[in-house]
């Protein structure tokens, strides 16, 4: 099994459960903690795109900054999203998990299985 990379927050429970998951599955993990490390815009955008989940599963809407800068998930593009997790790091669901190019979200962790086959 290849290398699957996580991007983790390691105070927030899901991520968490990814992470056990993944140890569980004797996963070669690669850990990106996003919040602690900046990203390109493009590498989320890419992420984004790799994946056969819609925008929205991308988006923490209950986050504050979500309504302080009026975002709207009709008029969102994975291009805007991406600048704007760039820079609000908090918006971005986790965990995402990334194996031989395609990402998946991993609410419920279950969905880890889509990339591990």
């Amino acid at each position: 099994m290849g290398k699957v990379q996580i991007w983790h927050n390691p105070s927030c429970s899901k991520s968490r459960q990814g992470m056990a998951y993944l140890n569980e599955k004797q996963c070669d993990i690669e850990v990106f903690e996003y919040k602690k490390t900046t990203f390109a815009p493009k590498t989320l955008e890419a992420l984004i795109k790799s994946s056969d989940q819609p925008l929205s599963d991308f988006v923490r809407t209950n986050e504050p900054e979500f309504k302080s800068l009026g975002l709207d998930l009709n008029t969102l593009t994975p291009e805007t999203f991406a600048e704007i997790a760039a820079e609000y790091p908090k918006l971005l669901q986790r965990p995402i998990i990334i194996k031989d190019g395609k990402a998946v979200i991993a609410r419920p962790i279950s969905k880890i299985d889509e990339l591990l086959g």
